[in-house]
């Protein structure tokens, strides 16, 4: 939905408890003893019929008679009186709720799914915010607010946990409280029939108490507005998330699936999902507050490559051991660190080598004096320091040692105190000091692949992925016209040679493909095929041929090819007399010795749309089980990442008797299909088995495709919004140039680059409200090329230049909030193309855009002495108008629904 709202929801300066009463164990009583508990300094409003006061505070007959309009009202009346409730608060002007939502395991589902109706219809978010029904509250320690049924209250901290079970939040909280770890926010989600995991996403990823978020996911509704929320969320901070995994639908059952309404999913599509949005996926509850706390602190770790100071043998050789098997690297030492250790403990004193095993009695300065020169060594990506204990040994006094050597060290360090008594005192020590500090080897070094995987999918967040080898240009007609004739006749499937056309219509390489009816027509095919053949049975009932005999390889005359038919057709009689057999398939031989036996295939996931999968193929696909599974669009880079999760992709790179695969036809195969898929959405699946991959590229040969009616654009399905090439366009400039006008690709990352190089020291002042430095980082640009065509839109100018290489000219930028209320544009054109009419361009089709998706208002800030800027806004209908925070500054704004195109 948007953030609309939601800050009367979790900043509240006023709380009305509904259905409040004096029984101790009931939701409004619970509800108020927490929040007077809590000492939220705002008026608290009990409305109840059945007694005066309520935890020391006077009560209401109903919201009518409340002395003031709360800002939030906790609704814990029986479920059936809530749309009453929800009715009177409205007029009143509440803006948020909480439904407890007791009594839904006494309805039907029927039941159920209709009183949330009648609650949404009432309420008509975002007029009323909800959270839940069925909602345990939330707390916001920081404003002592805590509006929930939990047992125990948190202190302020800097993580907010949203969690879809209720009893994983009471978990969360019972841990919390026990290691002393507090929150920005705690908020159970409930039923979700308002306020989602994206919506809080979008509040808690601008909220500056807010440092980290964890979540902990069972499933989600709409995957676009999750993604896109998610990978908004995670460029400003940690995203951290847990989720059941392949146990969850037993753990679950029917009766809760068919509650929430979702359906049962792969468990690897969402971690491709979480992955994709640049959050990291933990194991479990310890796991998820180890990394928050690791990736909370300003250092940070490139690789996993891990260095490890230890003062015990056998727990260095254990952390070394977690290390390795989670998939992390041993540094090596360099020779210089080796020397330098040497001349602090002596050249016999220690393992020379890591695990750096130090003297068991090393005071403070020995620990300092190596781990200093560890984090000198360029070959780690992190150091860990452990500490075991001794008789007599000063854990404090090693501790405030190393506190003091990381004063103003940026390289990551890990510490592990072992034990309890002055090892607490230490780590103690070490979490004032924001240095992330665990009880046990293991917690340390996944904490620490734990952050190396993060920043993995951070990498892969703002990679800028590699050009296409090579250009193609599918014949879209082509393909839609195939599968428009096939569903005219009724047809759930397209046939082999169609699904063959379409594939070649997307410039993958196939076999040429026939289909005969007969044994006479299966000669007729292979004649004009030319020799040698495969001859395939066709039969509904028997969709691996192979199974019963049903396919013969290499029949080089035509009286092969006859008595090969026959002979198919007695061994599926014997095998499958029930079958009804329609033909045969005949294809040419296709000739790749060598050639490894890949699969591609596509097919429909209930929430997240098309889903990719890329493995070993054959007929030993199933039994080999080595598959990778992505989301649609993909770029070079992202198809790579899914080809590098498969074991076959070790073979693919060659091997002593085989040379490497060409990996980048693999990747534009990937490619091809995410665009088939988005081109013709009546496509409901695609598989390719076996794809032949060899150094000489790629070749399908068989596939199968199955159609469905579809109304609509094919890029509505996807949970990732593709790039929208309909909004190209060409445009002449004055000069008579050519330009084309489009949205901005990752790929222009580099063009970009110089775009912005080209800029006057003025244009960038006035772009940028201030002196910027000229070098913008690889950071930077990801951030103005990768977007979510969702939320954001940028058009740039681009053109070739004499030399036949593209130039970007100028961008035009638009800023969308999430519920589409406003959105906000800056533009800025190349310096020396002032007068050529592109700034017009750009802004007009800006305009256009912005109100074609509905957008109600067009806003952007500009300096007091960019006359030029506010002369152009005046020109489109912009209303001008001193901002009243900035003298300095002036606001333009737009009312869309006074915009004539």
């Amino acid at each position: 939905m948007s953030v609309t709202n939601l800050e009367y929801l979790f900043k509240p300066t006023s709380v009305a408890v509904i259905g409040a009463t004096n029984d101790p164990r009931n939701a409004g009583n619970i509800v108020m003893r927490n929040i007077m508990a809590g000492g939220f300094l705002g008026p608290v409003m009990p409305v109840s019929s059945q007694a005066e006061a309520i935890a020391g505070v006077l009560t209401h007959p109903s919201v009518r008679h409340l002395p003031k309009t709360p800002d939030l009202a906790v609704v814990c009346s029986p479920l059936e009186e809530v749309p009453e409730v929800i009715h009177s608060l409205k007029e009143r002007g509440t803006r948020a709720a909480v439904i407890m939502g007791a009594g839904f395991a006494s309805m039907s589902y029927e039941e159920s799914q209709d009183i949330k109706s009648t609650i949404l219809s009432i309420a008509q978010p975002p007029d009323i915010r909800i959270l839940g029904p069925k909602s345990l509250g939330f707390m916001v320690p920081s404003l002592n607010l805590n509006a929930s049924l939990a047992h125990a209250r948190v202190e302020p901290g800097k993580v907010a946990f949203i969690s879809q079970s209720d009893s994983l939040f009471a978990t969360v909280l019972d841990w919390a409280i026990d290691k002393g770890v507090g929150f920005s926010h705690m908020v159970a989600l409930g039923s979700r029939i308002d306020v989602t995991f994206a919506d809080i996403l979008d509040y808690l990823g601008s909220d500056p108490l807010t440092r980290s978020i964890m979540l902990y996911v069972e499933s989600i509704k709409d995957a676009r507005e999750f993604m896109s929320a998610a990978r908004a969320a995670s460029r400003n901070k940690p995203v951290l998330v847990i989720r059941p995994g392949q146990a969850l639908d037993t753990v679950l059952g029917d009766l809760k699936l068919r509650e929430t309404g979702d359906g049962r999913h792969s468990d690897e599509i969402y971690d491709v999902a979480f992955r994709r949005a640049g959050m990291l996926r933990v194991e479990d509850i310890d796991g998820l507050f180890d990394a928050a706390q690791t990736l909370s602190t300003p250092r940070q770790v490139f690789g996993r490559r891990l260095a490890i100071l230890t003062n015990g043998t056998s727990a260095g050789i254990l952390a070394a051991d977690r290390l390795l098997v989670g998939g992390g690297e041993m540094a090596p030492l360099s020779e210089e660190t080796i020397k330098g250790i040497d001349g602090v403990l002596g050249e016999g004193n220690w393992s020379r080598a890591n695990p750096v095993d130090i003297p068991f009695n090393a005071d403070g300065k020995a620990y300092s004096e190596v781990l200093k020169l560890l984090i000198k060594d360029k070959n780690s990506n992190g150091i860990l320091a452990m500490h075991v204990p001794w008789a007599a040994q000063p854990d404090v006094e090693v501790a405030e040692a190393i506190r003091d050597s990381l004063k103003r060290v940026r390289r990551m360090v890990l510490t592990a105190w072992l034990g309890s008594g002055k090892a607490g005192q230490a780590r103690e020590i070490f979490r004032n000091a924001d240095i992330p500090t665990y009880e046990t080897p293991t917690q340390a070094v996944q904490a620490f692949l734990y952050m190396a995987e993060y920043l993995h999918n951070q990498e892969m967040l703002i990679e800028t992925p590699d050009s296409l080898p090579t250009d193609f240009f599918p014949d879209t007609s082509r393909a839609r016209d195939i599968v428009r004739k096939a569903l005219d006749t009724g047809r759930k499937a397209l046939t082999e040679p169609e699904a063959k056309d379409i594939l070649a219509a997307y410039g993958i390489p196939v076999v040429e493909t026939r289909i005969a009816v007969s044994a006479k027509e299966a000669v007729i095919a292979a004649d004009a095929l030319g020799y040698p053949v495969a001859l395939k049975l066709r039969s509904p009932q028997v969709p691996q041929p192979y199974d019963v005999g049903g396919v013969l390889l290499d029949l080089e005359t035509p009286e092969r090819v006859w008595e090969g038919a026959a002979s198919i057709l007695a061994r599926c009689t014997r095998e499958r007399p029930d079958a009804y057999i329609e033909g045969f398939t005949v294809q040419r031989m296709g000739r790749r010795p060598g050639a490894h036996e890949l699969s591609v295939s596509a097919r429909l996931d209930p929430v997240f749309g098309p889903v990719l999968q890329f493995g070993h193929g054959g007929m030993a696909r199933e039994m080999i089980q080595d598959q990778a599974q992505t989301l649609p669009p993909l770029s070079m880079s992202l198809a790579r990442e899914v080809v590098s999760r498969t074991r076959i992709s070790t073979l693919l790179k060659g091997t002593p008797s085989h040379v490497p695969a060409d990996i980048d036809d693999i990747c534009l195969t990937l490619i091809q299909i995410s665009q088939l898929i988005v081109d013709v959405p009546q496509i409901t699946a695609i598989d390719i088995n076996p794809l032949y991959a060899d150094s000489e590229g790629v070749l399908a040969l068989d596939a199968k495709i199955d159609i469905a009616p579809f109304e609509g654009e094919g890029e509505s399905r996807l949970a990732i919004r593709p790039y929208p090439r309909e909004l190209e366009e060409c445009v002449t400039l004055k000069s008579g140039r050519q330009v084309t006008l489009r949205p901005i690709r990752p790929e222009d990352e580099e063009t970009h680059r110089a775009f912005l190089a080209n800029l006057s020291d003025e244009d960038l002042r006035l772009r940028f409200f201030g002196v910027v430095q000229r070098e913008f980082d690889h950071k930077d640009i990801a951030r103005f090329t990768q977007i979510d065509y969702d939320r954001e839109m940028a058009f740039i100018a681009t053109a070739l230049t004499e030399r036949g290489e593209p130039e970007t000219l100028g961008v035009m930028r638009t800023n969308t909030k999430p519920d589409n209320s406003e959105a906000e544009f800056a533009i800025v054109v190349r310096s020396d193309l002032k007068g050529e009419g592109l700034g017009s361009m750009l802004f007009y089709k800006g305009i256009r855009y912005t109100k074609e998706r509905g957008t109600k208002v067009l806003i952007g800030q500009t300096m007091l002495e960019n006359k030029a800027m506010q002369g152009l806004s005046r020109k489109f209908g912009f209303e001008i108008a001193p901002d009243p925070h900035d003298p300095d500054l002036v606001d333009m704004i737009l009312d869309m629904d006074t915009v004539d195109l």
